[in-house]
């Protein structure tokens, strides 16, 4: 019997902030980021009115993929999870009206979280989340660092945990290494079973500008739908 792969550590190697924040972005991480607080030990009762379902983003990036999902479902409650600063203040921009930042109605289906997701998933009651995005994430090139990917054979016993039987993994990445991963890592596991595989982005995938920089610099991205088997 072969070894189980080594945990992957919830340790950051991402950076968390790019250029200083501006006045404007800090008050909204100080002011409008509490107000969308997640409780990770009872995630439902964290929004406003109870959501159906509960769905999770990993590394939203600008926040383009998230709103258009919260827009578009109202009856699911989206955590979307981001540790770089200026992604956060690039969401919440979008959001608040300027000087607007403690009293602007936010998305009553919408929660941030800010530290590793991996972290979250770990927390989170058992077969909680319905969906899960992975949109074209930081693809760690160098086979040195393949621990640091998401995607991982480790990572796949919490997510199985996670999200309920029948529930989907959604992934999208334009990287052919990643591309590569993806298909070694879920090739070798059986607690998610392929559902697709599209060249084009599917219908109900919101685009995002990591999506539309890989198009205008001619890389190919992937759609993966995977479900949790039952």
């Amino acid at each position: 019997m072969s070894e189980a792969p080594p945990p992957v550590p919830d340790r950051l190697y991402g950076r968390r902030r790019g250029h200083p924040l501006r006045q404007r972005q800090q008050r909204l991480m100080d002011v409008t980021l509490p107000r969308l607080a997640l409780d990770p030990a009872d995630p439902l009762a964290a929004f406003p009115m109870r959501p159906r379902e509960l769905w999770l983003e990993v590394g939203f990036g600008g926040g383009e993929h998230a709103l258009a999902q919260i827009e578009a479902s109202p009856q699911a409650g989206l955590i979307a999870a981001e540790v770089f600063e200026n992604g956060i203040c690039s969401l919440l921009t979008r959001l608040v009206p300027e000087e607007q930042e403690a009293t602007a109605p936010l998305p009553p289906n919408l929660r941030l979280w800010t530290e590793d997701a991996r972290r979250l998933l770990r927390t989170l009651p058992e077969a909680s989340l319905s969906r899960l995005f992975l949109m074209f994430p930081d693809p760690w090139p160098k086979a040195r660092h393949a621990k640091r990917r998401f995607v991982h054979p480790s990572i796949i016993p919490v997510l199985a945990r996670a999200i309920r039987p029948g529930g989907e993994w959604r992934i999208a990445t334009d990287d052919p290494t990643y591309q590569e991963w993806v298909v070694e890592v879920m090739g070798a596991q059986d607690a998610f079973t392929r559902v697709s595989l599209e060249l084009s982005r599917p219908e109900g995938w919101p685009g995002t500008r990591y999506e539309a920089k890989a198009l205008r610099e001619g890389r190919q991205p992937m759609y993966w739908v995977w479900r949790r088997q039952g």
